[in-house]
Order: C-alpha cells, then structure tokens, then sequence
C-alpha cells in the first residue's frame, strides 16, 4: 500500500464525512437531530435553563406519548446531548439536563422552532395559494 499526501488525507477525511452519503454518520446523526421531538425536547431544556423532570418534560411537550419521550431522551443520552440524574427518593425523582454539546446544539434547535412560530401564518397561505392553484388545474 502506497503512502498518501496531506491533501489525500483532507480529500478522504471529507469523504468520510460527507451528510449527503446515507451511511455517513453525519447523515444519521442529522437524522436524530431533525426529528420532531429533538427539537422540542432541547428546546424545552433549553428554555428552562437547567435541569427538567420527566413529567415536567412530558406535560411541556404537547402529543409526545410517554414511549416516545423515553426512546427520545434515551438516544439524547447517548449521544451526549442530555445528562439524566436519577435520585433516589419515593417516587423515584429522574432529572434531565442540557450537556455543553446540548446547549450548543439548542442554539440552532431553538432558532428553528422560533423561525417556524414567527412565519406559520406566511407558510399557512402559502399552502392555501399552493392547494387553490393546483385543486383548480
């Protein structure tokens, strides 16, 4: 096997991580992130700036079934994104909380729930124009 240059090296390492290639793990970690319930689950974290109960979390977050809510927090924790604090107590007291790469990563998340909360009302007419023209032809 032949030595390779820097540039064949950057070359590779951008091919590596490419989000446009499915198997890339950028690719599957944009896929978490763009979820649904990501984004509102960090940016309700976010919004309490520090830790959050499970329940408190479950009643903030309208729709999101207890199941879900537990499979979403579960892979935040994986990926580093939340801290999850156990204390034992009766009933048992379960925290989450934003990590520094959670809080990074809610600046975005946030900015998209807020663009999404300011321009429904233009994305609303813009479907009624959509739906009028096309139900027409």
């Amino acid at each position: 096997m032949g030595t390779t240059t820097a540039a064949q090296r950057r070359q590779q390492a951008r091919v590596e991580y490419d989000a446009f290639i499915k198997s890339c793990p950028t690719n599957q970690l944009l896929d978490r992130i763009s979820d649904k319930w990501v984004s509102l689950i960090v940016s309700a974290l976010a919004e309490a700036r520090g830790a959050m109960r499970y329940s408190d979390l479950g009643r903030k977050i309208a729709g999101v079934s207890p199941k879900m809510l537990t499979q979403t927090l579960r892979s935040l924790e994986r990926d580093g994104i939340v801290s999850r604090t156990v204390t034992p107590s009766v009933p048992v007291r379960v925290d989450y909380e934003l990590t520094p790469l959670g809080v990074n990563l809610s600046l975005l998340l946030t900015a998209v729930k807020d663009w999404a909360e300011q321009h429904i009302e233009e994305v609303a007419e813009a479907r009624e124009r959509y739906d009028a023209s096309t139900d027409s032809a």
